[in-house]
């Protein structure tokens, strides 16, 4: 049911990520070290306290556009749901992104939107 629409209520759900700095055979060049991670929880981005309070800008943002389809419900087959590890974006530097689906959580259309399901507010649509 994940990342769909079940009908009551407006109520959806989402993965809950871990995303983790992974080495690989190659040297880190960035500003990154293996084992640090954060969390997706829902619609936020959340560093854990005993870790650096800190990301690199650069693979943060080429991640960015990862994390909502990571977060949805996809098919088996589906490379979105297969593959977990992300290169990071800079070619001379060996660390690798895992983003791992840790959990789901339940979350109101209402809750997210301001606008209003269809059938709801009187539209017919």
């Amino acid at each position: 049911m994940s990342g769909r629409e079940d009908g009551a209520g407006g109520r959806f759900t989402l993965y809950d990520l871990r995303v983790e700095v992974v080495a690989s055979r190659r040297p880190m060049v960035c500003d990154h070290r293996e084992g640090e991670y954060f969390l997706v929880i829902g619609e936020k981005i959340v560093f854990p306290e005993e870790g650096r309070r800190s990301f690199p800008l650069y693979p943060l943002a080429a991640l960015l556009p990862l994390l909502p389809a990571k977060q949805r419900a996809t098919a088996a087959s589906d490379w979105m749901t297969t593959d977990e590890d992300v290169a990071c974006p800079d070619p001379h530097c060996g660390a690798r992104f895992r983003i791992t689906r840790i959990g789901e959580r339940s979350f109101r259309h209402a809750d997210t939107s301001a606008v209003p399901l269809p059938g709801e507010d009187g539209d017919a649509s």
